[in-house]
This record gives structure tokens, sequence and C-alpha cells, in this order.
């Protein structure tokens, strides 16, 4: 019997002047609140309900789960992030989902299709993990098939720069696990970002 496979959207709660506080700062807290809500909503309409995954919404902060709203009305189960850095957040969805391989993706990644997600599944058939590298040096997508147990995959991984990619890739690689990649996508931080996602 083969195991559920776990899909992850990772998202903040969209309220105004919280969250993509740079692209608020090129647009304005309106505007970012705006791409924020409207990116969530279509991935989650995009993705969810696909009957080759399971979807969860890990959304912070953690009292958002109490407040349902248009976001949670697609078919997910919704679960806090918790505390702590980003690293913290994805170690705690990987040590709390039931059995089977997971992936995660962020809400900041409009380009995300059925397809890229059904990849990365694939490729955990293969490959003990799988990265989806962004184009600043991130990454939009991390899968885990979580057998064996990671240890710490993302200790001293430095967030929010050009070397969360090739951190979390040496960490993965030094316990002894097969990486997988996929495509290079593009993730939405400054209004350069939106403009050229606009423009494809």
């Amino acid at each position: 019997m083969s195991l559920e496979q776990h899909l992850v959207l990772f998202a903040r709660e969209p309220r105004l002047g919280k969250g993509k506080r740079r692209l608020a700062r090129e647009l304005g807290d309106v505007a970012a609140w705006r791409f924020h809500r409207l990116t969530t909503a279509r991935l989650l309409r995009r993705l969810a309900g696909d009957p080759r995954w399971r979807t969860w919404l890990a959304v912070t902060p953690d009292s958002a789960v109490n407040r349902p709203g248009r976001l949670w009305r697609a078919p997910v189960s919704v679960m806090p992030q918790g505390q702590g850095d980003l690293g913290d957040r994805l170690a705690r969805a990987a040590n709390t989902l039931p059995k089977g391989p997971m992936v995660v993706i962020g809400a900041d990644v409009p380009d995300i299709r059925p397809r890229h997600v059904a990849r990365a599944f694939d490729r955990l058939g293969r490959d003990d993990a799988v990265l989806g590298p962004a184009d600043d040096g991130g990454y939009w997508l991390i899968g885990l098939k979580r057998r064996p147990v990671v240890r710490a995959p993302f200790d001293g991984v430095r967030w929010g720069g050009p070397h969360a990619l090739a951190d979390t890739a040496a960490n993965l690689e030094n316990a002894g696990l097969r990486v997988g990649y996929l495509e290079t996508l593009s993730d939405v931080d400054t209004a350069a970002d939106l403009r050229a996602h606009m423009w494809r």
C-alpha cells in the first residue's frame, strides 16, 4: 500500500500591512496585500483538490487557523506553522505531518502548476529529496521522502539571501541523501519581480 502524498502551501494570513514587506515598500501596503491574497487563492484553486495528493495550508500567525476565510474554502487541511525561522517551521511540518512524502511550496511563486508538484513527487520516487531552485539563490519548492528521517536539514541555512539553496542542498547531501532538482522558477519579492511576472 502506497503512502499518501502531502502538498504543503506555506502562507501568511493576508492582512494589510503584514507580509511582503519589500514589495510593500515599493508599491504600498494595498498592492502587496492584493498580490499575496490573490496569488495564495489562485494557487489553492489550482492545486488543492487534486486527487494525487492531500493539500495542507500551513499558516502564520498560528491564530489564523481559527479564522477561516475565503482562502480556507478550498479543500485543504489547515495547520499552524509554529514559531521560529523558516527552517524551524519547515522542520516542524516535516516532523508532524502523517507518513508519506512531503512537498512544500511558498505562496509567492505565481507560476506553480500541478505538473510541477507532480514532477516533484515523481522525483521523490527516485531521490530522497527534491529542490526547485529560484533565480535569486533560494528555492520555491522542497520535497522530502521522509524515509529515512532527515536530521536537521535546515540547520545553519542562510535564509532570505543567495545561499539558501546551496546551504540546504549541502545539508541533505552531507546526510547521505540523493537530491534531485526541478526547473528554476521566480518568486515575487520586489516591484521588478512583479513586473517581470506580469509580462511573461
